[in-house]
């Protein structure tokens, strides 16, 4: 346990220390988390770290080194534990308090207002955790009404492409259609005017036998009159 804080020391929460060092808090907790890595000890409630002036320092040492954070952090653990070796490490618990309160009536006060500033500070960083979690509820409640405003979106945009898929198919089959009607009517015409031009093709054909036939048969009386050549003509 941490045996160097003072009676009436401050405590700080990681959001008054980013906004001291000019950081981000999660960059605050990776400091802390590489310092207790390399065997920092932090004074802490439950698994939240509670800052003193000379954690303090140490961030700002950590974050103002021109050497790689982990080489760092090992010069500060050992400062740290340098600094604490003279030091006779006290536990305050609360059963002890009470048996061991100083009778001087300075002592007394300044054990007081030690516990007047523990419960400030407690008080503070609760305050200060109901704002963290309000904060949070906040942006989680955003994100998801911005996801549920982006699955909105998708889903119309979705239901409007394929409106517009269905309408374009449509009238491609309608075009198809129309062009498919269009040649059969072509088709239709030519059959017609082929079998047309068959149909005279033969009738001629008839009329150029019928003529040959009647020519031979005049050919072939030759003691005939000419008058049954012109009346070849005449029909």
């Amino acid at each position: 346990m941490r045996s160097d804080i003072q009676p009436n020391e401050r405590a700080f929460s990681s959001k008054e220390v980013a906004e001291e060092l000019g950081i981000a808090t999660p960059t605050v907790r990776k400091y802390g988390q590489i310092l207790e890595r390399n065997g920092y000890e932090f004074l802490k409630d439950g698994d939240r770290r509670i800052f003193v002036k000379s954690d303090i320092s140490v961030l700002i040492a950590l974050r103002d080194s021109d050497k790689p954070l982990e080489d760092t952090a090992k010069d500060l653990v050992f400062q740290q534990k340098e600094r604490l070796e003279g030091i006779d490490e006290t536990q305050i618990a609360i059963s002890d308090t009470y048996e061991n309160l100083p009778h001087d009536p300075n002592q007394l006060k300044e054990f007081f207002r030690f516990l007047v500033s523990e419960l400030a500070a407690a008080r503070e960083m609760n305050v200060q955790l109901k704002n963290d979690m309000s904060e949070l509820k906040t942006a989680v409640s955003r994100l998801q009404q911005d996801h549920h405003d982006i699955s909105a979106n998708i889903g119309n945009s979705s239901n409007k492409t394929y409106a517009k898929i269905e309408k374009l198919a449509e009238l491609q089959n309608i075009q198809y259609e129309t062009l498919l009607e269009q040649e059969k009517q072509k088709s239709d015409y030519l059959q017609k005017e082929i079998q047309n031009m068959r149909d005279e093709q033969k009738k001629e054909w008839h009329l150029q036998h019928d003529f040959n036939n009647r020519l031979e048969i005049v050919v072939q009386k030759p003691k005939e009159k000419w008058g049954w050549i012109f009346s070849l003509f005449r029909k």
